[in-house]
């Protein structure tokens, strides 16, 4: 596995992708292009299905492995807490199906979260008799006191995102996480608008698990993931179905009739089946090493640079900030909102007209610029803006 190294602070990092064909484009955090070495990966990968007598059987389990090194070293985890997954969904229905539940258990999220908080914890009430809770800000953005302030006896998981899709912000993470685990409830987190992007240490998070999708910040392709399960956790989660590549032995392809499989101690029982998918772990495998020569510093202080220009040079008398001013409460970027919900829609067409993309999240524009991305397109959007 690639290692980080030291690059030259000078470094054109804009030339790892290819031209966007004229396009501004301002929307990592709805999905990153990959760059040019991910994308050589995955033809290679392409290769070896065209001539599979080229792939090892070593490769199913090297590949996974390969991945599995690169997130653990971004996030400051270990190996064995690596489960490979589809995406961000699929890593929480792993936490969902794996805890034990009792009726009356109550699971916090938030108000306006991302569906997938919703879609994995509303038909829990139905299948576990749980019930979720869900909380309004006191202010603008969530916080980490509005949540921890909803906590009862009866809590036994938060679950909310790191950094939200809708307006950037961040939530206090180790304060949530310490306020949890103080009353013996256990903290779930989405971290798939920041990791790869914002300097990131499970640790000092302090969650029990963490899920991420890999189109992302991650800048692989869809159908990637990744789901962090605390080492302590590992051994309390219910028994279920796993792939066979998670069982002892597995990797014996000469003897393979495993009639009582004994599933390893680590997280990969959690791992999507058919793991080894060429053409998607080559593809974020390769956008992972790239991202440890990065390094997520060096992401997080460029787009911080880009929205500070953003906000400043944004028409005041037409526009208005939709994320927290203050750099330390948000993401790695930043939303803004027309004067009202018709303005905003209409001034999103008007810049997928001029060819320059942003995303529409809950009546607001999200700006998510990444290294490929230099103060002319900020020009460019604020140009269009004001036109």
């Amino acid at each position: 596995m690639a290692t980080a190294t030291t690059e030259p602070l000078t470094k054109n990092w804009r030339e790892e992708w290819f031209e966007f064909e004229n396009a501004t484009y301002l929307n990592s955090a709805g999905e990153a292009p990959m760059p040019k070495v991910a994308l050589k990966a995955v033809q290679a990968a392409m290769e070896l299905k065209k001539f599979p007598q080229r792939h090892p059987d070593a490769g199913y389990f090297d590949l996974p492995n390969r991945v599995r090194r690169a997130i653990a070293t971004l996030i400051g985890s270990e190996v064995e807490e690596i489960a490979l997954t589809t995406g961000a969904s699929a890593g929480m229905w792993a936490v969902a199906y794996g805890l034990s539940w009792k009726s009356g258990d109550e699971v916090i999220t938030a108000r306006s979260e991302f569906p997938l908080q919703y879609t994995t914890w509303k038909p829990m009430e139905l299948r576990e008799g749980i019930t979720v809770k869900i909380v309004a800000p006191s202010d603008r953005f969530i916080t980490a006191e509005d949540l921890i302030a909803a906590l009862t006896p009866k809590t036994k998981l938060v679950s909310v995102s790191l950094t939200r899709f809708d307006d950037g912000s961040i939530v206090d993470a180790a304060k949530l996480a310490a306020a949890c685990h103080a009353q013996g409830t256990m903290l779930v987190l989405d971290a798939s608008q920041c990791c790869g992007a914002v300097p990131m240490d499970v640790k000092a998070l302090g969650a029990d698990f963490l899920v991420c999708a890999g189109y992302k910040w991650l800048l692989g392709p869809y159908g990637t993931g990744f789901l962090w399960v605390k080492k302590e956790n590992i051994a309390k989660m219910r028994p279920g179905p796993f792939y066979w590549t998670a069982a002892e032995g597995s990797d014996r392809f000469g003897s393979l009739a495993l009639s009582e499989p004994k599933v390893v101690p680590a997280a990969r029982r959690w791992d999507a089946a058919e793991t080894a998918s060429y053409f998607n772990l080559a593809g974020i495998a390769e956008s992972l090493e790239l991202l440890l020569r990065i390094k997520p510093e060096t992401v997080l202080a460029h787009n911080r640079a880009l929205m500070e220009l953003m906000f400043e040079r944004l028409p005041k008398d037409r526009c208005v900030p939709a994320s927290p001013l203050d750099p330390e409460r948000r993401g790695p970027y930043a939303c803004f909102a027309a004067r009202t919900p018709e303005k905003t829609a209409a001034l999103n067409e008007k810049l997928r007209a001029e060819n320059v993309f942003v995303s529409l999240r809950e009546g607001n524009l999200r700006v998510s610029p990444h290294l490929f991305n230099t103060e002319r397109d900020i020009d460019r959007l604020i140009a269009v803006v004001i036109a």
